[in-house]
């Protein structure tokens, strides 16, 4: 479908890490089929930076201590014609980008498996709220069941941050 509509066979990878810490020989670089962009922020060592300059076809500083992702989403724009992002972040990633007001819709799927604990991964880690009126507030958009499962969208409603 991708190739009817103009567009390359396979999505942009972009990959997101504040200090760049990513390991040179994991695999996003070792199995090769489609560019690959790391953002990270000023926090990065020049080691770190060098051995990814070295296996990824762009590495990008957006922020000092934390990423700036509207900046960075306006450069992935500009350089590499991006118009849509699909973010499969953890729980921090997932937090920034709430915060900095970046999204626009919260895919979730429940399947009948409960885990947890303290340090279970969550949507949202990191920085949270202090009060519910500062919670992101949602709004469905589609459920569908398949099996067991079920396949919630959720759009984001916009408002103004204080921070």
């Amino acid at each position: 479908m991708r190739l009817k509509r103009g567009l390359p066979e396979y999505n942009l990878r972009v990959v997101v890490s504040g200090r760049g810490t990513l390991s040179p020989k994991s695999d996003i670089f070792r199995y090769r089929f489609s560019p690959i962009v790391v953002l990270t922020s000023a926090r990065a060592s020049v080691r770190n930076l060098r051995c990814l300059r070295d296996v990824a076809d762009d590495v990008e500083i957006f922020g000092d201590s934390e990423l700036d992702f509207e900046a960075a989403f306006g450069w992935l724009q500009k350089k590499w014609s991006v118009k849509k992002i699909l973010c499969e972040g953890g729980g921090e990633l997932n937090t920034a980008l709430i915060r900095q007001n970046l999204i626009d819709e919260i895919y979730v799927t429940l399947c009948p498996l409960i885990f947890g604990g303290r340090n279970a991964p969550t949507l949202a880690d990191g920085t949270g709220v202090t009060s519910l009126d500062q919670a992101t507030k949602l709004r469905i958009k589609s459920v569908k069941r398949i099996g067991q499962e079920l396949f919630l969208v959720y759009t984001v409603r916009k408002q103004t941050r204080s921070n």
